[in-house]
């Protein structure tokens, strides 16, 4: 494994993507009682895709961030190809995104 990754050059970033998912647990939550409780179908997608929207968000930080510093640098020391294999080989899962 690598040293560490491109959130330990972007505080900012990584604030923003513990906020994010600590909002997306706190909608995650909100949908397993609004399940447990037996509650409106509607009022459960709509809280679905709060957590949905909320990981998407997290997702792009996460790849641009890692686009921005790591593929970079992989370019610049001449690892280039093996970086851009690494985020089209990511992009098939994140396509959901």
């Amino acid at each position: 494994m690598e040293g560490k990754g491109s959130l330990a050059k972007e505080p900012e970033i990584k604030k923003m993507i513990r906020q994010r998912l600590r909002t997306a647990i706190g909608h995650l939550a909100a949908v397993e009682r609004m399940v447990e409780e037996e509650q409106y179908c509607m009022d459960i997608l709509k809280q679905l895709s709060a957590v949905q929207s909320s990981l998407s968000k997290v997702a792009q930080a996460l790849a641009n961030s890692h686009m921005r510093h790591c593929v970079r640098e992989a370019i610049d020391e001449g690892r280039g190809e093996e970086k851009v294999e690494e985020m089209l080989e990511i992009l098939k899962y994140l396509r959901h995104f």
